[in-house]
């Protein structure tokens, strides 16, 4: 191992050994021995609701844990496998070890009440036409490629199709909301609200004409059932609305009215849900997404009871937060932090944690 090797592999022996104090794993080890024993107790399950909350803190506790201890087993395997390696094979090791740790350490940041929360991404076209659609299709696969990476389950909830056909022949996306399960996905997709700019050559111009088109992005935390269940919305301020699920709707799509959209009407928000075989687990759903809308916008403006939420909400298009040019050059800037990097094809492959981290 060359002295510059051995260098940066003690660095990492001791950012590790300062990353144990920071997340407090010894404490952890012991509320995870506490709620594992509690989960023992038949008597907890009498209460489902608190008993599945338990078991979901027990289980992000032990992929904490494990994460961690997996990091201290790989150092100390390194080192033999770095000195039987040549330079090159030993940079890998170490920047593999680099990265775990990085991810780690990006796990003590996240402070916020809800960042722990799986998450529901909305998607909304813009000016932009045709290009705009095409940009939310794009929009998701991106953000769906990311979720896929951390190993996170995504399920499209609603959407709604374009008029035209994509050269594909699929129809590109007016809007859709996804739902991401997975420890921390609200924490780390919080930060990607905001307006997402599309600079290129639309293929839709039969003069080959550079193109500008919008998309919104909107990031919710899912509410844990308990929190979802106290939070009660009078049922003379919503309106529902049924209709034939036209999008991921199985055996069912034209034959039984199983989707749901619910409007809120003092604030006008309104949700929807297809994706389920039936009105109430649908209803269900969106109620869910109404809530976390409503608790958000209660934070926002610091309103205490939701009798104050009287103003008709728009969405906020006024934040800028990214651009994503494909001519005549290849960048995509954020507007936030001035990170840039010309990749386009991998962000929009999912590679998105060199923005993601900066906003952190």
């Amino acid at each position: 191992m060359t002295e510059n090797l051995s260098q940066q592999f003690n660095e990492l022996k001791e950012i590790a050994r300062a990353l144990r104090g920071r997340l407090f794993i010894d404490d952890k080890k012991n509320k995870l021995k506490n709620l594992e024993m509690e989960l023992t107790d038949p008597d907890i399950w009498k209460n489902r609701q608190l008993a599945e909350q338990k078991n979901k803190e027990a289980g992000q506790l032990r992929d904490l844990i494990t994460q961690y201890e997996d990091i201290e087993k790989e150092l100390k395997n390194a080192k033999i496998n770095i000195e039987q390696s040549t330079e090159e094979d030993a940079k890998k090791i170490i920047e593999s070890i680099r990265k775990k740790i990085k991810q780690l350490e990006i796990k003590t940041l996240f402070s916020g009440k809800y960042d722990k929360q799986s998450a529901v991404i909305s998607i909304f076209a813009g000016a932009g036409g045709q290009d705009a659609e095409d940009w939310v299709s794009m929009l998701y696969e991106m953000y769906r490629k990311f979720c896929e990476k951390r190993g996170w389950k995504t399920k499209v909830i609603d959407e709604s199709l374009g008029d035209f056909q994509s050269k594909t022949g699929r129809h590109p996306l007016k809007n859709v909301t996804i739902e991401i399960k997975g420890d921390y996905a609200y924490g780390f997709l919080k930060k990607e609200i905001g307006v997402h700019r599309l600079v290129r050559i639309s293929p839709f111009s039969p003069e080959k004409k550079r193109h500008t088109s919008f998309a919104l992005v909107e990031v919710l935390p899912e509410l844990e059932e308990i929190e979802s269940k106290k939070f009660e919305i009078p049922e003379d301020e919503l309106r529902v609305e049924f209709s034939r699920a036209g999008g991921p709707g199985g055996q069912n799509v034209n034959k039984v009215e199983t989707a749901v959209r619910i409007i809120h009407l003092p604030t006008n928000i309104a949700v929807s849900s297809r994706v389920e075989r039936s009105q109430a687990q649908n209803r269900e759903r969106a109620m869910k997404v109404l809530k976390a809308k409503l608790i958000k916008l209660m934070e926002e403006t610091k309103a205490k009871e939701l009798s104050q939420l009287r103003t008709k909400v728009k969405p906020e298009w006024g934040n800028q937060i990214r651009s994503y040019v494909l001519n005549p050059y290849k960048l995509v800037k954020d507007h936030r932090n001035k990170v840039e990097t010309s990749q386009v094809d991998k962000v929009l492959e999912g590679e998105l944690d060199v923005f993601i981290e900066s906003e952190v």
